[in-house]
């Protein structure tokens, strides 16, 4: 799902929204997520998942053109765990479509 597909998913579930005012709920949300990561804030979504800033330590790296080592520096990059109910949801649901492919053939080789 892109975000274009959020919008318009928004969108059609509110008739009440056009399509500008869910274009930048969707944008508000994302740019107040984005926000508050860059400040190192820890964003936690129930039933959903929750979003971190993990640590990267600097290390050494090598340049696999020219094999030489490289010093890599530290970094912070964001970090998505989900959680339990998004996990389960996730879980069951490719299970009922790994069945239903399975259902499909015949077994025979």
């Amino acid at each position: 799902m892109t975000r274009s597909d959020l919008v318009e998913e928004l969108a059609a579930r509110f008739a009440q929204l056009t399509h500008r005012d869910a274009e930048y709920a969707v944008k508000t949300i994302l740019d107040a997520m984005s926000d508050a990561m860059v400040r190192g804030h820890r964003i936690e979504i129930r039933g959903f998942g929750s979003f971190s800033v993990n640590r990267r330590p600097p290390r050494i790296g090598r340049n696999p053109r020219s094999g030489e080592s490289v010093q890599i520096p530290e970094k912070r990059v964001p970090h998505f765990k989900p959680g339990k109910a998004l996990r389960e949801a996730v879980d069951a649901r490719t299970a009922e479509m790994d069945d239903a492919k399975g259902a499909g053939t015949s077994g025979k080789a």
